[in-house]
């Protein structure tokens, strides 16, 4: 009987300690479940991965509690647990992407499937659009105090100084692309035999392209990204312009640079966008003024090589008379070198890391900003310095609704369908450039970029015109009148130049491999066998003249491209080189004082300034004068630029900033083909009105840029 007692005391004993050993298995892995789950929270998981699909199933057992016990509802009793080689480590737990690179992840809160989560926020598809765009502001307004104090954390180095040089390059290509215009223009129309009717198209259509341009890869580079829009517009500039210099015709050249131009137009919307976002609050405003300086490095760089290669017609070859390559070609070609360069810098640049936050790509925001960091530690000689960043806050990714395409539709039809998906979604982000708050500000910064570019762009792309005008007034001056003479029995092997002959008489004279420059014969006659071989005579030379039994042989017929004992084509180069050059004082100063006196003052007040020098323009009486006045206009309205990009690339939220910057380049644009068709027409006839016009837009566009908000302590949102 003690026996029997004693064994079923061992019994119970034996079955309460297999309980107890039970429960605490079950505890232990109980407690593993939880805390991979916790571990999932903060380890190293995508954004994309847990806001566009539910977290993955957990491989662990499931527990369920019923009457304060825990059941295990696992297939391995036997085992218990899987060891601690095999542990977290089964068929069905998918490591996640980045985690070997160490990207940290971030769980947005989700439940799993099949749980109710209690106290979780209601799902996105119960939510109204206004509620979901609540949320997102908020996100973006958290992202970017997050985002600042991460880029203080990166620091200013290295990273900036390079991707500073690659989108110089960029911007110095926009800055040779307006020079080209002037200075090619005279050569191509004259190679070209355009009439005057057609003159002043090629500054106009050029505009026209940059004025497109900028909108459309200023919009894109908010839908694709920054680095890859500016990599192909770019891309088109370089290849057009490369081809503009080959083609004879002059309609296919005026086509090749309004393409040149259409992709050369996204260059200043993007470059600021790109750089403003890997700078820190206190050094955005310095930085993005320096930047400008390669606008006036791409001038000067134009202005040089136009004088050293334009005026030198033996830079020049022919394939008979069908194909001429005359050294203006040259210079087109030479132009494109920045470009080239800053296409090729570009691709080993990465993509802007606020961009990806923007789209929700998380993992590689993270490896971007870690990379600024790395590499500007490794420069300053502190390369065990820790990239601390763990989580990154990324906005609400909104759904947009979508019109699907057949798979099986034709592939053109798919390209067009993509095209007009990509400018529809361009087209709904300009119009929110348009809504509250920042609606008035992009009425406001359009004002003050239209009259600023047509101030500038009126006066400088026709400045060489005024040159012109003025040295052939001091030309007219100087001209020689002959009345009544007699010549005969002589030969002319010399260069006629500047002379009117009127009621003259040339009795078998010999006229030889010689040149009329501006002259002109009215009422005379060439008698008596007189003999023209290669001269360049024709009948716009002859006016109400009488050529009788005379011969012309070898005549030089058609537009004639020379620039010998012809000085005026270098004194045009040396004046926009002096010009440009004058605004680099403004530049430094720009740059050094943005952040101390602010944007707005520097707006206002520069463009007040160069308004009122403008004015004084019109009291110029010579060139000397008149050169003084251009380099004081200059080196004034450099800093209302300057300002002007600052403020515009910082009043824009970063989903909207490429585009909203895009729309005010694309005025100012516009205002350049108007500047340049207005004051083109009215070169000729008077200065007064231009510079009136000029001197006026610019004072009032000053005073409307003061009313704008002041951007210097905001934090890019």
């Amino acid at each position: 009987m003690d026996e029997t007692q004693n064994n079923r005391t061992s019994l119970v004993k034996g079955a309460k300690d297999i309980a107890k050993e039970a429960k605490r298995q079950a505890a232990k892995n109980f407690s593993k479940a939880v805390d991979r789950a916790s571990d999932e929270y903060s380890a190293h998981r995508s954004y994309n991965r847990f806001q566009n699909e539910d977290e993955e199933e957990n491989n662990y057992n499931t527990y369920t509690q019923q009457d304060g016990h825990y059941a295990d509802n696992a297939a391995n009793d036997e085992d218990g647990a899987s060891s601690d080689a095999t542990e977290g480590h089964d068929d069905e737990d998918e490591i996640y992407e980045g985690e070997y690179q160490g990207v940290p992840a971030y769980n947005d809160g989700k439940p799993r499937d099949g749980q109710v989560a209690l106290g979780q926020p209601v799902s996105d598809s119960l939510k109204s659009r206004k509620e979901l765009e609540n949320e997102r502001q908020a996100d973006e307004e958290e992202l970017a105090q997050q985002y600042e104090l991460i880029m203080q954390e990166c620091g200013h180095g290295r990273f900036q100084w390079q991707l500073f040089f690659v989108l110089g390059l960029a911007l110095m290509s926009d800055g040779v692309e307006v020079f080209v215009v002037g200075f090619v223009l005279p050569s191509a129309e004259t190679d070209m035999c355009v009439p005057n009717s057609g003159a002043g198209w090629l500054g106009s259509i050029v505009y026209l392209g940059m004025m497109f341009g900028a909108f459309f890869w200023g919009g894109l580079s908010d839908k694709v990204g920054r680095k890859q829009c500016l990599l192909i517009s770019m891309s088109v500039n370089g290849f057009f312009a490369f081809l503009s210099s080959f083609v004879q015709g002059y309609s296919m050249f005026l086509f090749c640079r309004m393409v040149s131009g259409f992709g050369i137009g996204g260059a200043v919307p993007i470059v600021f966008s790109y750089f403003a976002e890997v700078l820190a609050r206190e050094k955005r405003g310095e930085h993005l003024s320096w930047l400008c300086m390669f606008w006036m490095i791409g001038g000067i760089y134009a202005s040089a090589m136009a004088w050293a290669i334009i005026p030198h017609y033996g830079w020049s070859f022919s394939m008979g008379s069908a194909y001429q390559f005359h050294s203006w070609r040259v210079f087109v070609v030479v132009c494109a070198l920045p470009c080239v360069s800053a296409v090729v810098a570009l691709t080993f640049m990465p993509e802007s890391p606020r961009f990806y936050l923007e789209t929700g790509k998380h993992d590689e925001a993270w490896m971007v900003l870690k990379h600024i960091h790395d590499t500007n530690m490794r420069a300053r000689g502190e390369p065990e310095r820790v990239f601390t960043v763990n989580r990154i806050k990324i906005p609400k990714q909104l759904d947009e609704l979508v019109e699907m395409q057949n798979e099986s539709a034709n592939p053109v039809l798919k390209v067009l369908f993509k095209i007009k998906a990509e400018l529809r979604g361009i087209w709904l982000t300009f119009m929110r450039c348009f809504n509250y708050p920042v609606k008035d500000n992009t009425m406001k910064l359009a004002a003050v970029w239209f009259t600023l570019s047509f101030g500038y762009y009126g006066l400088s792309v026709w400045f060489p015109d005024v040159i012109k005008h003025l040295q052939a007034d001091e030309y007219a001056s100087r001209v020689k009148i002959h009345n009544n003479e007699r010549i005969e029995d002589f030969t002319f092997n010399f260069t006629l130049e500047n002379q009117i002959h009127r009621n003259s008489v040339f009795l078998n004279d010999r006229f030889i491999s010689m040149k009329f420059k501006a002259v002109t014969f009215i009422d005379s006659s060439f008698l008596n066998y007189s003999f023209f071989y290669n001269t360049d005579i024709d009948d716009a030379k002859l006016t109400n003249s009488r050529v009788i039994n005379s011969s012309f042989h070898h005549n030089k017929t058609g537009c004639q491209m020379t620039f010998d004992d012809d000085y005026s084509a270098y004194w045009v180069y040396f004046v926009n080189f002096l010009g440009t050059l004058a605004v680099l004082p403004g530049n430094i100063v720009s740059a050094l004082l943005m952040d101390k006196i602010g944007r707005l003052s520097m707006l206002g007040g520069s463009m007040v300034l160069s308004g009122i020098s403008c004015f004084f323009l019109w009291f110029g009486t010579s060139e000397s004068m008149m050169i003084f006045m251009l380099c004081l206009y200059n080196g004034l309205s450099i800093s209302a630029w300057n300002s002007l990009d600052v403020v515009t690339t910082e009043l824009y939220p970063t989903d909207r900033r490429g585009t909203g910057f895009g729309f005010c380049n694309a005025m100012c644009k516009l205002a350049a083909v108007l500047g340049n068709l207005i004051f083109g027409s009215l070169v000729g006839i008077t200065k007064a009105i231009p510079i009136l016009l000029a001197s006026s837009v610019l004072v009032g566009g000053g005073l409307v840029g003061l009313r704008l908000p002041d951007t210097r302590a905001n934090v890019l949102m």
